[in-house]
């Protein structure tokens, strides 16, 4: 029965995050595609995170703690770009 449920939540999330790449490529504006990058990094590291009770596995852990820091390290990055357009600041005082 769990397994079922599991198998729903994957297909699921599967067709949310088609659609996330959708809104990323085709977003009307800049904000709309940086939130929908962002969403679609949780949403990927819930579908691990579903993965890993399907196989009854702690194995995964580790690539959803990278791909939780590589999400997050991004939405800054991109957020800084949209803010004020450079993201690595050069200045040499």
């Amino acid at each position: 029965m769990l397994d079922t449920v599991f198998l729903i939540t994957l297909f699921v999330m599967a067709v949310a995050m088609l659609a996330l790449f959708y809104r990323a490529i085709k977003g009307p504006t800049m904000s709309d595609r940086i939130v929908a990058l962002d969403t679609l990094g949780i949403s990927l590291i819930g579908f691990i995170g579903i993965v890993m009770m399907i196989q009854d596995t702690l194995a995964y852990s580790d690539v959803m703690l990278v791909l939780a820091i590589l999400a997050f390290i991004g939405s800054i990055a991109l957020a800084k770009f949209v803010e004020g357009g450079v993201v690595l600041d050069r200045t040499r005082d």
